[in-house]
């Protein structure tokens, strides 16, 4: 290995014409490739990437996805796994609502020094991001329609005191540093962004990426930042659902009203008697708090 090294580094290095010619061919080498008509490379090129669909696909129905539901405590229709399985570590509760996606680059830890086990609750139709991090101090609530991109960090402990010789001597962190983090329906993390304990993030808001997370941020707001700040207010168009808006505009075009209220009632009006996942994931968090 290290005369390997003499030689990489004399090739690269050495004045000599010998050295300098051989590192030229050397360099020539690396970008050899073989001939790659078309006839041949574009039907082997979809016969490999259909063959990896494949794989990818009965891995995840017979293996990843129901592997993974064994650690679930409860979970919803139509969980989808992608590249794996997301990886669990700690004594954590996982709660997920329905029509959720996840990348099997993620990982869900809980605090290993709590005394009740941490709970990670997720609503419906909620996409959580490749390389995602979800640690979870005391609870961590995602609500309904939330995305979060890949490499987002949700810390909800620390993993360390503050104090060195604490830190020195592998004590766990205190519990003045844990806290529960809260996403709200809609919310959008964009790509790498970091929310800290104690955070809640409001309704549709949307933080941009790279920002860090330290204090709650209202509803529908854009921020930002390192710490984030709010940066603007979402503009009513912004929050105007697009169903509700084409109903809308529909109307104004003057197509019946029957059929329209008819459309309404069917398409917005919520029955009494239901709750969202989120709502649901609410109530059980306050029972917990009572019971605890």
């Amino acid at each position: 290995m290290h005369s390997t090294q003499t030689l990489r580094h004399w090739l690269k290095h050495s004045p000599h014409p010998v050295a300098r010619r051989l590192f030229i061919v050397a360099k020539s080498l690396l970008g050899l490739s073989a001939p790659a008509p078309k006839v041949i490379v574009v039907p082997l090129y979809k016969v490999t990437v259909t063959l990896q669909q494949v794989w990818a696909t009965v891995t995840r129905v017979f293996l990843w996805t129901p592997i993974f539901k064994g650690r679930i405590d409860q979970v919803g229709a139509n969980l989808y796994l992608y590249g794996g399985m997301p990886f669990v570590t700690g004594p954590l509760k996982i709660s997920l609502g329905k029509d959720n996606r996840i990348s099997g680059a993620t990982t869900f830890s809980g605090r290993v020094s709590a005394l009740h086990p941490p709970e990670l609750l997720v609503g419906d139709n909620v996409d959580i991001g490749w390389q995602t991090t979800i640690a979870v101090g005391k609870r961590v609530i995602i609500g309904d329609n939330a995305r979060i991109a890949g490499r987002a960090f949700l810390a909800g402990y620390p993993g360390h005191p503050i104090n060195p010789y604490d830190r020195a001597a592998g004590l766990p962190e205190l519990d003045e540093q844990v806290g529960d983090i809260i996403l709200e329906r809609n919310v959008w993390l964009a790509t790498g962004v970091s929310v800290m304990a104690g955070v809640t993030v409001g309704e549709n808001s949307v933080i941009a990426a790279g920002s860090v997370v330290t204090h709650s941020i209202p509803a529908n707001v854009v921020a930002g930042g390192v710490p984030a700040k709010v940066l603007r207010p979402l503009t009513k168009e912004e929050q105007l659902n697009s169903h509700h808006k084409n109903h809308t505009e529909s109307l104004n075009s003057g197509a019946s009203s029957d059929e329209h209220s008819t459309h309404e009632q069917s398409t917005f009006e919520r029955p009494s008697n239901k709750r969202t996942s989120a709502a649901c994931i609410n109530r059980k968090v306050n029972d917990h708090e009572g019971a605890a």
